[in-house]
């Protein structure tokens, strides 16, 4: 009968999980007692029950933006910001250390990464992009399972007051395999608790056994689930908490081992429980969404949602309600959290959440421009007083938001007319071409998700031509790997040929003095104007001059002005598209602009035919170019900061740089100390901190000749010269008496930059190497980047620092100091490969290597003594005849590296005696001739000690 019921509880779940409704909830209270009124009252009802019935320190929620673990985009589970005791590397001076219970609300973001709810967010009533746990933990076997179940039971039955005959519990069944037996222990608390026996179920390690990863902690879970359909029929169960006792770790191995310290690990839904307990059949139609519906129906003048989900949602008016009223929670916490829209990483998956709520409610809701804003105050009046950064950042919030979705709104205007003028020209059965799907999806030029392209196609009952798609993805790939150094392919070039056929025809150099016309909106963001242009050349991939090219064919344009940068300087060149003037509906892909004797040759994909005389309209990728803007100025703020900190003779060898990091060389002495990496990066900080002004202006090459402090490289410059200046004017900067030169970053430089250093956010020095005698190389990173390499370096710090105090208590066990040999190996991998700043690195580094030292004599002197040991017992076990049969363990042989094989060291020994060795790392023998054998014993001495 168990195993039926647990079969059957089995599909009902995963029917449930497949299942677009909650059905068959009453509305009725589960008790004499009026349930909590409110998300709100529900919250507090659990950290109060946490904190005053037992005794729990109750812990903020951590940051949806993960800190010092870059194997997450968002923080998704309660646990994330405990990893640290979990794994045992914590820092012992830290609060955290302290931690015995505890109890939270954690805010959680499942979109992107191995859990990503995106996509099925509105299709159903249950999945969302943001969420909150709430949490209970025990570390160090403060409390264990029967605790844990009793709390948990008491929670709902008693404060909550879920009937108990609408509970089902379920428990680790065993895995025979894994030679796990069943979590009675589990099973059989509950049934002490009262639960009927017919709602305990077990099952295997996919449901009930729970691990952190490939390797590292876990152990069984008990789950606790509601019965949706109550008496009224078959048992619907959907799951509420999930209790998880954390007692082995999976080693590398794959084996399982017994943790030296259990803890509790427990999470429960906010949302999925107050939908219990106000009794809705969705998470929708809680106090936690109702008032952001509610304003999405008076913003948008549409008919009340409805809850309908499917083909009984016509026109998907209800799907759009919860996509808008779920992503806008989502971005509202992120962007207060710090991560805002951008293009690569959290920041990227988070500006596909908001151009995917500003689609649903322009397209579907009809919602007036502006409209997403105006729901950041109902996000903030809901959960602000939970999370008060809400009510701090708001401001900050509705800006950003408004901005990216009055953006948003630009392109997908454009992209919607792009698509019909294409479908027109297109036959009943052909393809969509992937040239024009690309130039219109994020890696292209109006940042649509390609999602959103293939979506909006779909409607129009037009496929996709997926295998050109993914061919251009292949080559955009490529292309970011050469931009990660100089490229070494140059692409399209004006030979000396078609240079002297310019000049000979007068036609003058390309004027690219648009490239800086750029200026700051208040709210903070850039503005980058447009440039219309004339062509005055076309050319072939092989760089033959032609008065026009057709469809499809690669080709460079030579124009009259232009507001691309083209890469020089070591600043990657722009990218963009342009478009012919009247006809704006086709774009014409631009991946790079080249300067080839003062021309500027743009390249570019033509999907419609292009010709000599046609007027164009030029747009940079302006993400692109401001991630260039933001790594040119920390370029200047960095080479300032190593004059200062090096000597004013400090020489810039290169640079080169994109928005994903910069690359600097420089001449020095000797390789940069760790204390004079971070004297540079804190020089840096302070010029970013105190966001002065970046002022540029183009002067005569001779008022820079003689300026004390100017920085500038072996190289050609222009007259006149372009200079810029952090924090003082160019005028001032140039005045030979002022010495301005000699306080802050003064160079001449044609790139473009910030109008402010406060953009910069952060730079860290995350790479170094020495190139040739008296070079460095240095990479560094900005912003978001920085700020989660420096997060990676204190998590590595926190780590180092668990191990030496580990080590500093010391083991009576070989197994055991050979494990914390095998965990200062571990984390000297992840140290030497980390993304973090290069001082900490280099710190880290030289601590290892003498922690490596101390735990593999620790070893040694264990293995010894236990090699005495068995040495005596051999002896009295064999006191008599002339030979000695035994076994010896070889156990520790292979727990750590040897700092020497035996098969060298017999080597050593036998070659001094003229003679050959041979055999493995462990065992090994030899021959050899001498008649003084003290001789022998002392060179195999020495060379042990000198191994050690």
């Amino acid at each position: 009968m168990a195993a039926s019921m647990a079969a059957a509880a089995r599909r009902l779940r995963r029917a449930f999980r497949r299942s677009p409704l909650w059905g068959g909830l009453s509305r009725r209270p589960f008790s004499s007692e009026p349930p909590p009124a409110s998300a709100t009252a529900v919250r507090d009802a659990f950290l109060s029950f946490f904190r005053d019935r037992h005794g729990h320190q109750l812990v903020p929620s951590a940051s949806v933006r993960p800190r010092g673990d870059p194997s997450l985009l968002f923080v998704n589970a309660g646990m994330n910001q405990f990893k640290p005791i979990f794994l045992g590397t914590v820092d012992p001076r830290s609060e955290m250390a302290g931690f015995r219970r505890v109890a939270n609300s954690q805010k959680c973001v499942r979109a992107g990464g191995r859990h990503n709810d995106l996509e099925d967010v509105g299709r159903d009533l249950s999945h969302h992009t943001f969420f909150e746990m709430l949490g209970n933990w025990a570390f160090g076997g403060e409390y264990f399972k029967e605790e844990a179940c009793r709390m948990a039971w008491e929670l709902l039955t008693q404060v909550y007051g879920i009937p108990e005959d609408r509970l089902w519990v379920s428990y680790f069944g065993g895995d025979p395999k894994a030679g796990l037996d069943p979590d009675l222990e589990s099973r059989d608390i509950w049934l002490s608790l009262g639960v009927c026996a017919s709602h305990v179920l077990s099952f295997g390690p996919q449901e009930n056994f729970w691990e952190m990863g490939n390797t590292g902690p876990c152990g069984p879970c008990t789950e606790i689930h509601y019965d949706l359909a109550g008496r009224g029929g078959a048992p619907q169960l959907v799951e509420l908490w999930n209790l998880v006792f954390i007692q082995h770790n999976r080693e590398a191995d794959g084996s399982l081992q017994p943790l030296p310290q259990r803890h509790v690990d427990t999470g429960m839904g906010l949302e999925r429980l107050v939908a219990v307990l106000q009794g809705t059949h969705s998470t929708y139609d809680t106090d936690l969404f109702s008032p952001l519906l509610d304003a999405i129906q008076q913003g948008c003048g549409v008919s009340p949602y409805l809850g309908r989900v499917g083909a009984a949602d016509e026109g998907r008016t209800d799907m759009a309600y919860r996509v808008v009223a779920d992503h806008i929670r989502t971005l509202s916490v992120c962007i207060a959290d710090g991560v805002c829209p951008g293009m690569s990483g959290a920041p990227l998956v988070l500006r596909r959440i908001l151009r995917r709520a500003v689609r649903f409610s322009t397209e579907v809701l009809r919602a007036p421009p502006g409209f997403l804003g105006s729901l950041v105050p109902v996000v903030v009046e809901t959960l602000g007083d939970a999370y008060p950064e809400l009510r701090k950042h708001s401001a900050q919030i509705v800006n950003l938001v408004s901005e990216d979705e009055a953006a948003f709104l630009a392109s997908l205007q454009r992209g919607r007319h792009i698509i019909d003028q294409t479908l027109r020209r297109l036959g009943p059965s052909d393809l969509f071409p992937a040239e024009v799907a690309w130039s219109l999806s994020l890696s292209g030029n109006l940042g649509l998700p390609l999602d959103l392209v293939e979506l909006m196609l779909e409607e129009k009952g037009v496929q996709l031509d997926s295998a050109g798609l993914a061919r251009l993805a292949q080559e955009e790939t490529q292309h970011r790997s050469r931009q990660a150094e100089p490229a070494q392919e140059r692409g399209l070039q004006l030979n000396v040929h078609a240079l002297g056929e310019l000049q000979r025809r007068g036609v003058p150099p390309t004027d690219d003095s648009p490239k800086y016309s750029y200026s700051l909106r208040p709210s903070g963001g850039y503005e980058f104007g447009t440039c219309e242009a004339q062509v005055l050349q076309l050319y072939t991939e092989d760089g033959t001059a032609v008065a026009s090219v057709g469809k499809g064919q690669r080709c460079g344009l030579l124009l009259d002005k232009t507001n691309f940068y083209a890469e020089q300087g070591g600043q990657a060149s722009d990218r963009g598209y342009l478009v012919r003037v009247g006809q704006e509906d086709v774009l014409f892909p631009v991946p790079r602009a080249q300067v080839c004797g003062g021309f500027i040759l743009h390249e570019a994909v033509a999907p419609e035919g292009l010709k000599v005389g046609d007027q164009v309209q030029l747009h940079v990728d302006e993400a692109w170019r401001l991630g260039c803007m933001e790594k040119h100025t920390a370029t200047h703020l960095l080479n300032w900061a190593l004059r200062q900190t090096l000597g004013p003779g400090t020489e810039q060898q290169g640079s080169h740089l994109n928005p994903e990091r910069l690359r600097f060389d420089v001449a020095t002495q000797a390789p940069l100390t760790p204390e004079q990496l971070r004297a540079v990066e804190g020089t840096v900080q302070e010029a970013v901190g105190q966001d002065e002004a970046v002022y540029m202006e183009e002067v005569a090459l001779a008022r820079t000749a003689h300026v004390p402090g100017l920085r500038f490289l072996d190289e050609v410059y222009p007259d006149p010269v372009r200079v810029v200046s952090v924090g003082v004017p160019v005028a001032e900067a140039l005045d030979l008496a002022s010495q301005a030169a000699l306080q802050t970053s003064v160079e001449l430089c044609c790139g473009t930059h910030l109008l402010r250093t406060g953009a910069v956010g952060d730079l860290v020095i995350v790479g170094e190497r020495q190139l040739s005698r008296g070079t460095t190389r240095l990479l560094a990173v900005t912003g978001e980047q920085a700020q989660q390499a420096r997060e990676v370096g204190q998590a590595l710090a926190q780590e180092v620092g668990a191990a030496a105090e580990r080590l500093s208590r010391g083991s009576q066990d070989v197994v055991e100091a050979q494990r914390l040999s095998k965990d200062m190996g571990r984390l000297t991998d992840a140290v030497d490969t980390a993304v973090m700043p290069q001082w900490q690195r280099r710190e880290l580094q030289a601590t290892l290597k003498v922690l490596q030292r101390r735990a593999n004599t620790a070893i040694r002197k264990l293995e010894t003594g236990q090699a005495a040991q068995k040495t005596q017992e051999l002896l009295r076990r064999h006191s008599e005849g002339p030979l000695i049969v035994d076994t010896v363990s070889t156990e520790s042989l292979s727990g750590t590296t040897p700092a020497f094989t035996a098969e060298a060291w017999a080597l050593a020994v036998c070659s001094h005696m003229g003679g050959k060795a041979w055999g493995s790392q462990v065992v090994a023998q030899g021959t050899g001739t001498t008649a003084d054998l003290e001789a022998a014993l002392r060179t195999a001495r020495a060379y042990a000690l000198n191994q050690l």
